[in-house]
């Protein structure tokens, strides 16, 4: 197998930018053991041994997997057993489209959201927590099956019920899907939808209304009603108004046409699609390729910066651009972290599984003949775990992410995806992707022959303001200290000259970029006093240089001369009697 080089940015300019890789690195040491035992063949992996890589870099902020836990929030209050007709069957309740639409959703998370965590939740006037956060699908639809009817209905109950379970569980910052399944009926009196948006202004911190939620969130409303229903009320305008308490995030669908079986799995199917789709990308490094699942999905980015934002969406391509060092990469700020599993395919082209391991013993023969295929994310995933590296991936034009291991505990890791911020520099320590390359492009070795050193981080070409001894005049005394360190170096002329004009450029540009213009004048006064005070014995040179320092503050002062400039400096006069004090210092 020939020697691959991953396409990289084009090549930087003389001076820009530093090398991204330390040039050839053989990625793990593959045990026959462990080859088997993830499905490789040996040819496979003597051929990744051999394999060159002209390296990028990066990897980062080490974190929990992320996850996007799903409660479904079931409106049982009687106004769901309302008959429905369906053609050639019995007769329906409303009740019963829903739980035919949510078996659906589950029956799909089974299979695409394995690691998804779902609580079930049944409300009328108030809530109860039917099925906590799981991830047994089968406990779930049983809980469909043994719902009870309670009286009417109160949204708001509701969802206090799901701020409380949330937050008990998962903190405020996890993000959280909420699906309300409801037929657009809105209680009637005290605690009903109406009632509790007419009062949402008048209410006091103790008692605020439970939207937004107090953690990042998607409202999606499922209504077994149909448009011309919902329209005949104000009940579209009141569930629209819960989207909008929620920072618009959400939805709300309904059933297109009349109520049944087909319609609602059609309303269901379209949740699907939006919030439960699985992402499948190909990873690509060289000639190298592999189909993953990224989880959860990525979500669209939108560039606040833009007069015109578009969402940014990461392309299903992702190609690997280079490799860095953990301790270069640091721990870089990210905008979510993703789960990256490998998708076998059998020979035919059909999904064989997502490598997940599961307890089920059904399922262990599928993973069991998706261990034995060949898979060269396990093998990425292995090689950034023994080399202490990071992958950076192209996500898009200007967008780029990390590819890392991540332990969660001693025995297991998983290969991890983290999106940087969109743009040309998303590191500042970096500098600019763009002009990262490749190693042997480099005149010398910037790791040193030892590997020693690193030529990260970049240093700015302008000093940062916090970075800088800045000159701060809260108190009077702090402006009287710097004028007396002034005087006192005036004093020692003429071997304290360096030392003077030092101190008197800083006072003088502290002034003028306060605007302090009088200062000036009244320091050039000041010298010009110490001047006429000097002894009989002082060195000829002092009066020069107090009177020429006089000059220039006055001129300063001024404030319209070439000598008022913030960069211009104060330099010592050049005068016959320079040359021997310069001797004597």
């Amino acid at each position: 197998m020939q020697s691959l080089k991953p396409r990289l940015s084009p090549a930087r300019s003389p001076g820009a930018g530093f090398p991204l890789s330390r040039g050839p690195i053989v990625p793990v040491v593959v045990r026959e053991r462990k080859v088997y035992a993830v499905g490789l063949c040996r040819r496979w992996a003597r051929a990744f041994l051999y394999l060159e890589l002209s390296v990028c870099i990066l990897i980062g902020n080490i974190g929990i997997i992320f996850i996007m836990p799903t409660v479904v929030v079931m409106d049982v209050s009687l106004s769901m057993t309302r008959p429905v007709s369906v053609e050639g069957s019995e007769e329906y309740q409303r009740k019963h489209l829903a739980a035919h639409g949510l078996t659906m959703l589950f029956e799909h998370m089974a299979t695409n959201y394995k690691l998804e965590f779902t609580a079930l939740v049944v409300f009328s006037s108030l809530w109860e927590l039917m099925v906590p956060f799981t991830r047994d699908y089968n406990t779930l639809q049983e809980a469909l099956s043994n719902m009870d009817d309670y009286d009417k209905t109160c949204l708001e109950s509701a969802l206090v019920g799901v701020c409380n379970i949330v937050q008990q569980e998962w903190g405020g910052a996890i993000p959280c899907q909420v699906v309300l399944v409801t037929d657009g009926c809105l209680g009637i009196g005290r605690g009903s939808l109406r009632h509790s948006l007419a009062t949402h202004s008048q209410r006091s911190e103790s008692n605020r209304f439970p939207l937004p939620f107090p953690f990042p969130s998607k409202l999606y409303i499922m209504c077994m009603a149909n448009l011309e229903e919902l329209q005949s009320t104000d009940s579209l305008d009141c569930l629209e108004r819960l989207i909008d308490l929620n920072n618009g995030e959400g939805q709300i669908f309904t059933i297109d046409g009349p109520l049944c079986l087909k319609n609602v799995q059609s309303m269901f199917g379209k949740l699907i699609d939006l919030a439960y789709t699985p992402f499948h990308a190909v990873l690509k490094c060289g000639h190298l390729t592999a189909d993953v699942q990224v989880f959860p999905r990525p979500e669209p980015f939108v560039v606040d910066e833009e007069i015109d934002p578009i969402p940014k969406v990461i392309n299903t391509d992702l190609e690997i651009v280079g490799f860095i060092d953990i301790a270069d990469i640091s721990s870089p700020p990210v905008l979510s972290r993703h789960l990256v599993l490998p998708i076998a395919l059998n020979k035919e082209g059909d999904e064989v599984g997502t490598g997940i391991t599961d307890d089920n013993e059904d399922e262990n023969s599928a993973n069991q003949i998706a261990g034995k295929i060949p898979n060269f994310c396990v093998l990425l995933h292995g090689s950034l775990k023994v080399e202490g590296m990071v992958a950076i991936v192209q996500l898009g034009p200007e967008w780029h992410g990390m590819l890392y291991s991540q332990a969660d505990s001693k025995k297991k890791s998983n290969l991890m995806m983290s999106l940087f911020e969109p743009g040309p520099e998303p590191l500042p320590w970096l500098g600019k992707m763009a002009q990262l390359g490749p190693i042997s492009d480099a005149k010398e070795n910037p790791y040193g022959e030892d590997d020693n050193k690193s030529p990260f981080p970049l240093q700015p070409k302008n000093k940062r303001s916090y970075a800088q001894n800045v000159t701060v005049w809260i108190k009077p005394s702090g402006l009287q200290t710097d004028v007396q360190k002034i005087l006192r170096n005036a004093r020692k002329l003429p071997e304290k000259t360096q030392t003077f004009y030092k101190e008197l450029n800083r006072l003088r540009k502290a002034a003028l970029a306060f605007g302090f213009l009088d200062l000036l004048k009244g320091v050039a006064d000041m010298l010009e006093r110490e001047c006429t005070l000097l002894p009989d014995t002082a060195h000829p040179d002092a009066a020069f240089q107090l009177t020429h320092a006089a000059q220039q503050l006055k001129l300063a002062s001024t404030g319209s001369s070439e000598y008022a400039g913030y960069d211009h400096n104060i330099t010592p006069l050049q005068t016959d009697f320079s040359g021997s004090s310069t001797e004597r210092m």
